[in-house]
């Protein structure tokens, strides 16, 4: 019962051992999983705000070139008014002029003339100096637009590629992330699990541990009982034993008072090998 009770023990010991280190492992992948969670969620909001970003700036690019293409066909619509009204306003051609009195000639004049007049097919219109610096002006802005232009569209294209490359990094990072906390969270479950059934197990070792001390005790009460009462048994059973030969003689017609005591232990010795036998 004592090496029963030394095992039990010793089990009891082993498992509540085993549930402190369970519980510590429990302890690491419950902090763990709270990390991976709270980056999951940073992870989830950065993206959320790169996305928002991203609409922004592609919004603000669309307006860029909506307002840079209306202001190149503002001034492309211009330059060709402008080039209109030069050759029609300053295109001079040489005609002869009577004289009033005399009806002769007196002599070229240029003579301005207005829309009606149309130039040969060859001649070339003439422009003032300052209509060709109006036209240079207009050449600059068309320059300096597609200039704006194309600086929007290659900063457009970084920030779609980079944008990608974010998504593609953070989606990465989500996966392996998530697959990890699952994973914890299976492993924590399991030692969940692990930790009732040495719960149970514990209890059970508990109380084998309280049985078997009840049966020592149990034990120790009856050998101390037996200890206690053991010369008055021994006595009580020689007398008892005394008075069954004495009966026995009695039946067999002995007379006690002229028997010799060598003769009594003899006959006694016999019947306590028989009745042991």
């Amino acid at each position: 019962a004592k090496a029963k009770r030394k095992a039990l023990q010793r089990s009891v010991s082993d498992l509540s051992t085993a549930i402190e280190q369970i519980k510590e492992r429990i302890a690491t992948l419950t902090e763990d999983i709270a990390v991976l969670k709270k980056g999951i969620l940073a992870l989830d909001k950065s993206v959320a705000e790169a996305t928002e970003q991203r609409k922004k700036e592609n919004a603000e690019y669309r307006k860029v070139m909506a307002n840079n293409a209306a202001a190149k066909e503002v001034i492309l619509r211009a330059k060709k008014s402008l080039r209109k009204f030069y050759r029609n306003s300053f295109l001079q051609t040489a005609t002869p002029q009577e004289d009033g009195d005399a009806g002769m000639p007196v002599g070229p004049s240029f003579v301005q003339t207005q829309e009606s007049a149309v130039p040969p097919a060859n001649s070339k219109p003439y422009v003032k100096k300052s209509a060709a610096a109006v036209f240079t002006m207009l050449d600059v802005l068309l320059s300096d637009l597609d200039r704006e232009m194309k600086f929007a569209d290659r900063e457009e294209k970084d920030s779609q590629e980079e944008y990608e490359k974010t998504m593609a990094d953070s989606q990465e990072k989500r996966a392996i992330d998530l697959t990890s906390m699952r994973d914890k969270q299976g492993a924590k479950a399991d030692l969940e699990g692990q930790m009732e059934v040495s719960h149970a197990e514990t209890k059970s070792a508990q109380k084998g541990v309280q049985a078997t001390e009840t049966l020592i005790q149990t034990l120790h009460s009856d050998c101390d009982w037996l200890m206690q009462y053991y010369v008055v048994r021994k006595e009580a059973r020689t007398d008892e034993i005394d008075g069954l030969v004495r009966s026995m003689g009695i039946l067999d017609g002995a007379d006690y008072a002229f028997i010799q005591l060598g003769a009594t232990h003899a006959r006694t010795h016999r019947f306590l090998s028989m009745h042991a036998a």
